[in-house]
């Protein structure tokens, strides 16, 4: 698998209940963070919810988000946003 780097999607792998966030979501990398270790600033559009979150993520906590999934999400999140719903 190759470096992600920003503006990749990918998926969340697992549950982060503080931020309400579930595994399976997907985000958008915005900043990568190097030091002490590799970490990803990801924003999230939850669903259902009129703002964005944004999390600092470890690599194992996200996979690329490659293939078909990635332009159905895009365009369920632009048809959301033309319509006003969230």
């Amino acid at each position: 698998m190759r470096q992600l780097t920003i503006d990749d999607y990918v998926r969340l792998t697992q549950d982060i209940p503080e931020l309400a966030l579930v595994r399976g979501e997907v985000g958008v990398i915005r900043s990568t963070w190097f030091a002490p270790t590799i970490a990803y600033e990801v924003e999230f559009h939850p669903v259902g919810l009129d703002h964005q979150t944004r999390a600092l993520l470890l690599a194992e906590q996200v996979i690329l988000e490659e293939g078909p999934l990635l332009v159905e999400h895009v365009i369920t999140t632009e048809e959301s946003t033309l319509v006003g719903t969230p």
